[in-house]
């Protein structure tokens, strides 16, 4: 399986591709970020998103898109302009015809990490770890990216075990 993981955002986003299959490590096909300037318009920026994540999925042809969910924080004005960004992401997906899964930052975090609270260099060292990468990839927001595939390939093969368990298929 073939993961596109995003971790939104209008002035950087993360991005990574991890494979994963029955039986083998995780590895890490691309990631990195798409960045707008923060001087640009928000609907110029969301094309900019919209276009590099259609981008992304053409290249990839991805069997899922991964995507962190926004949170409230302190400020409203920044969770909505976070959503519209997942908005055009989740538009590229679905246009592509790709599956979607969608995570908060705490699911991620305790699925890749084991602490839902834990803090940025503990996603990369864990990232690193689980993909056998001499160093965690960067920068952060591209590790963040990273850690959402991979938290989706984790809970989709503890499904798919955990229903071959239930029913006795193979």
């Amino acid at each position: 399986m073939k993961v596109l993981g995003i971790d939104p955002g209008t002035a950087v986003l993360g991005y990574g591709v991890v494979e994963g299959g029955t039986g083998t490590h995780p590895r890490l096909l691309e990631c990195g970020t798409l960045t707008t300037a923060a001087r640009d318009p928000l609907p110029s920026r969301l094309r900019v998103i919209h276009e590099g994540t259609a981008a992304l999925l053409l290249r990839h042809a991805p069997d899922a898109v991964a995507v962190e969910s926004a949170f409230y924080g302190k400020n409203v004005r920044t969770t909505v302009v976070l959503s519209h960004a997942r908005g055009v992401i989740l538009l590229a997906a679905e246009q592509a015809g790709v599956a979607i899964a969608e995570y908060s930052p705490a699911q991620v975090k305790k699925t890749v990490v084991g602490r839902g609270a834990a803090l940025k260099p503990q996603v990369g060292y864990m990232v690193a770890q689980l993909l056998r990468l001499k160093t965690a990839p960067t920068p952060a927001d591209a590790a963040d990216g990273v850690a959402v595939a991979l938290a989706h390939l984790l809970i989709a093969t503890r499904r798919a075990s955990f229903f071959r368990q239930v029913t006795g298929a193979r």
